[in-house]
């Protein structure tokens, strides 16, 4: 029997094809955004937003030593050390970004300097510095590629710890930033550091995902086929009923998984309440809504 070939999620795009040219667009300018954010923003108030390029910045103020080229020495080790031990999640697309900001990182210092864009405004330069590497790494992200770095140590922690990898991440930044209260000896470092990656994390998520307002509720009422005639009918929108047991007395539920807008929201909760005041209600953020009725999910990877 032919075994099932499952496409990897890993699997590159076709050479010199449209999607191929879009991806390597992306990197180009994703790695230059970051590039400009590190020497116009952050390395020269001596922010350390963590990872190989905090560390960098360290050294750079400790040693003298080129930022972009020795996030590179730290990079190509710490890449082929993780596709030993991970496999093959670290692509050419991941190699050629990580070395095109090394370039722009270097390239920038030696045209433009070492000076701040806004010159005596640390927080001004913590928020755009932000802005500028989350616009770029987001874009990098959409091109099927990473940064390296700490996302590659916390993926090697990951392995050996079972902790999630996005707390693992967390820590090894956050020992990082700590580490340049010792280097520099002033504590607005970190705390303007943490801002920075706080800035960072925000803007990736908006720019991969962008500004959803939809909220996604669980609702649970004996009035239940009541509550999804004015779902379908009122409000024509869908749903699911999900099987389930009151914990208290074991007696079976109907629960209704719905996604709506905040305006049907509101209309739905009014109407619950009318017919049944005792109703349990659970609304959460939808961050992304894909599917029937929403943005499909094969427009969401076309614009990839």
């Amino acid at each position: 029997m032919k075994p099932r070939i499952i496409p990897s999620i890993f699997q590159s795009e076709k050479l010199f094809s449209a999607r191929w040219f879009k991806s390597y667009l992306q990197i180009t300018i994703g790695t230059f955004l970051v590039s400009v954010g590190y020497v116009m923003f952050i390395s020269p108030d001596k922010i350390v937003p963590g990872g190989i390029y905090g560390i960098s910045i360290m050294l750079h103020y400790l040693l003298g030593t080129p930022i972009g080229l020795t996030a590179l020495a730290f990079n190509i080790p710490l890449t082929l050390i993780g596709t030993k031990l991970l496999g093959p999640r670290f692509g050419v697309k991941t190699v050629v970004a990580f070395v095109l900001t090394s370039f722009y990182v270097d390239g920038l210092y030696y045209f433009y300097g070492s000076k701040p864009l806004v010159e005596g405004e640390t927080l001004v330069s913590s928020i755009f510095g932000g802005l500028f590497v989350g616009v770029g790494v987001a874009l990098t992200f959409k091109a099927k590629a990473t940064s390296g770095g700490s996302d590659v140590i916390a993926m090697i922690l990951q392995k050996y710890t079972r902790l999630p990898s996005g707390q693992l991440m967390m820590m090894v930044d956050g020992v990082i930033v700590l580490g340049s209260l010792l280097v520099f000896g002033d504590w607005r470092i970190p705390l303007f550091s943490f801002i920075t990656i706080f800035v960072i994390g925000k803007v990736i998520d908006f720019t991969l995902h962008g500004f959803n307002y939809d909220k996604t509720l669980f609702i649970i009422s004996d009035k239940h086929e009541e509550i999804r005639d004015s779902i379908i009918n009122d409000l024509k929108r869908g749903g699911t009923f999900l099987n389930g047991e009151g914990m208290y007395n074991h007696a079976e539920k109907q629960i209704i998984f719905t996604v709506l807008s905040p305006r049907e929201m509101y209309l739905l909760e009014e109407y619950v309440n009318r017919i049944d005041p005792n109703a349990f209600i659970a609304v959460l953020e939808a961050y992304e809504i894909l599917g029937k009725g929403f943005k499909s999910l094969s427009e969401k990877v076309e614009e990839k």
